[in-house]
């Protein structure tokens, strides 16, 4: 585990995301690849009352696109998929709970590309229990 002496930036949760991406079973990382993964401070205040969560300390990422159990061949696609990550919210639970940070960021990544896919809770915690 790396230890932090300062607060980790935009760039360490980008490499632990990616680090987590490389650790994600073959089959999985194939299918995400070209989905971007972005970091931000934190969710603002439209995209908090569009989803109706009254708090950012609450959301600690967001996948943003079409999943593709609701994709056609026909559709045209507006955006990239993108994932983002808000730094400060996942830096809170990290603090909160005293999860491993890579772990906790990990885990908030394949949440995320769960949703791309439509995934189960029980799908979600095999494919955490593999990274593991």
């Amino acid at each position: 585990m790396r230890m932090f002496t300062t607060p980790p930036g935009d760039d360490d949760i980008l490499a632990m995301a990616e680090a987590a991406l490389a650790a994600m079973p073959a089959r999985l990382a194939e299918q995400v690849r070209g989905v971007a993964i972005l970091v931000e401070p934190l969710a603002d205040d439209e995209l908090l009352a569009e989803m109706g969560i009254e708090t950012a300390w609450e959301l600690t990422g967001l996948y943003r696109g079409v999943p593709i159990s609701q994709r056609s061949v026909t559709d045209a696609v507006p955006f990239p998929d993108t994932i983002l990550l808000f730094r400060e919210a996942i830096l809170l639970e990290w603090i909160e709970n005293g999860e491993d940070l890579g772990r906790l960021v990990a885990s908030v990544l394949v949440h995320e590309i769960a949703h791309h896919f439509g995934f189960s809770d029980a799908e979600i915690e095999a494919i955490e229990a593999e990274m593991a």
